[in-house]
């Protein structure tokens, strides 16, 4: 027997910056006060968006990813985890029709949204222009009849004289319906820093920030029209989402470091570890001491580069992190992980300090160099992610850069972009496996239970 996925909108933008994620919020919050149930989904890689709509809808919101993890990746990860919402939201990545290269739709909103058969709401930045959005929306319209672009929502309206304007282009050349203008508010807008978005583990989303948020869209938004624009999607395959191995023996203790330095983890992720057997133990290496009963451990992205000084300052949790690896406990870290686990890091202001110490490198955030980019990887050597020759795919996206590596720390993959030469990462010390790349583990499933596996057999 199939499921069938709840109604689903795909809310794609012109471009980077026009206001996809402050819409995709205000929808979730005016529509969770009518007392509706939304599932958000983040096109692309992304952490940061994901991490608010989580906040702004109470339950996590999931990377749909077309170059990363596929289509019935994507299908399933809809199915599955929009089952009893009203509404499955999916905020989109870039302009709509952006992916990996200038010729391919391979991870870009517009994929996405076919595969799940889902109508496209626009939205639009019209800050400098009136009558030119009714050009803007018909190219979008006509650039792939595929997709079905059903809705316009105009961000950043002048008044009520502009939006009538507006409305007035698009009804005179477009299919698309006007479903709502968002008037230009800077109450409205969202922090930014140089990774994005300040994110939702830092409180920027306030019960009054989101308050607002909710009145303002209910004000300026036709939710019964949008809600009705949504399809339901296409139904999970019959035993979706097999996860390779199966709880053995023991339950296996992995320790995951979330707090304002450590929060970017694809939910998926997450989710596939305790598939296999693991219970997480959510620990702060800015407050908390090393969960030393933990079998092994879990680093993830996030702003290292900002709390520098206490996680410097934390030594019970870095001495923690070091008598497990010289037990041999499993350490997996990513990204900030890694920043976290060199002898030093060197921060936006020019200031060291000292970190875990099992990478021997210094991280420094100057000068700032922008690092961002699918990424595949395959094993070249085995490790507690699995034996030579498996390939997963990720991504990078960090300002810092390492001093080089001694050549004497063992590499254990070959990192490869689109269209890029390898390069060799995927640093081995002992029984800690650090990289700068995000892995998304829908990719390759099969990695969770090798970790767990791993993190089974050094108990000893």
């Amino acid at each position: 027997m199939t499921a069938t996925a709840p109604p689903v909108l795909v809310l794609a933008g012109t471009a980077s910056s026009v206001g996809k994620t402050t819409v995709t919020l205000g929808l979730i919050e005016a529509l969770r006060a009518r007392g509706l149930t939304v599932q958000p989904f983040k096109v692309g890689p992304d952490f940061i968006d994901a991490g608010l709509h989580a906040v702004a809808a109470g339950r996590p919101s999931y990377n749909l990813d077309g170059w990363m993890c596929g289509r019935e990746h994507v299908i399933d990860t809809v199915a599955s985890r929009g089952t009893g919402a009203d509404l499955c939201l999916v905020e989109g990545v870039m302009g709509c029709f952006d992916g990996v290269d200038g010729v391919s739709e391979d991870g870009s909103t517009a994929q996405v949204a076919k595969w799940l058969g889902a109508p496209v709401v626009l939205v639009v930045d019209v800050r400098a222009q009136s009558r030119s959005a009714g050009a803007t929306v018909l190219g979008f319209e006509r650039f792939d009849p595929g997709l079905d672009v059903a809705g316009v929502i105009f961000n950043r309206v002048g008044g009520d004289l502009h939006a009538r304007w507006l409305a007035d282009a698009v009804a005179a050349t477009c299919r698309a319906r006007v479903l709502g203008a968002i008037r230009g508010d800077e109450e409205l807008a969202l922090p930014e820093r140089h990774l994005g978005l300040v994110t939702g583990a830092e409180g920027v989303l306030t019960a009054e920030s989101r308050r607002r948020l909710g009145e303002a869209f209910a004000r300026w938004v036709d939710l019964d029209a949008l809600v009705a624009t949504a399809r339901p999607g296409p139904p999970a395959r019959e035993a979706a989402r097999p996860v390779p191995g199966s709880p053995r023996g023991a339950r296996v203790r992995i320790g995951v470091a979330r707090d304002a330095a450590f929060q970017f983890y694809y939910p998926d992720n997450l989710d596939l570890l305790r598939e296999v057997g693991a219970e997480l133990v959510f620990w702060s290496p800015l407050e908390d001491p090393a969960p030393l009963h933990a079998d092994g451990l879990y680093l993830g992205g996030g702003y290292p580069e900002l709390n520098g000084a206490r996680l410097s300052a934390n030594r019970t949790a870095r001495d923690g992190v070091r008598k497990m690896a010289e037990a041999g406990r499993p350490i997996y870290a990513e990204c900030g992980g890694l920043m976290y686990l060199a002898e030093a890091l060197e921060d936006l202001d020019g200031r060291d300090h000292e970190m875990v110490g099992l990478l021997p490198t210094t991280v420094r955030m100057r000068p700032r160099r922008l690092t961002l980019g699918y990424t595949e990887v395959e094993l070249g050597a085995s490790s507690m992610l699995g034996q030579a020759g498996l390939v997963v795919r990720g991504h990078e996206f960090h300002y810092s850069t390492s001093d080089p590596v001694p050549e004497s720390v063992q590499r254990t993959w070959r990192l490869r972009r689109p269209g890029g030469a390898a390069r060799a990462e995927g640093y081995r010390v002992g029984s800690v496996l650090a990289t700068y790349v995000h892995l998304h583990w829908g990719s390759c499933p099969g990695i969770a239970a090798n970790f767990v596996e791993a993190c089974r057999g050094a108990r000893g």
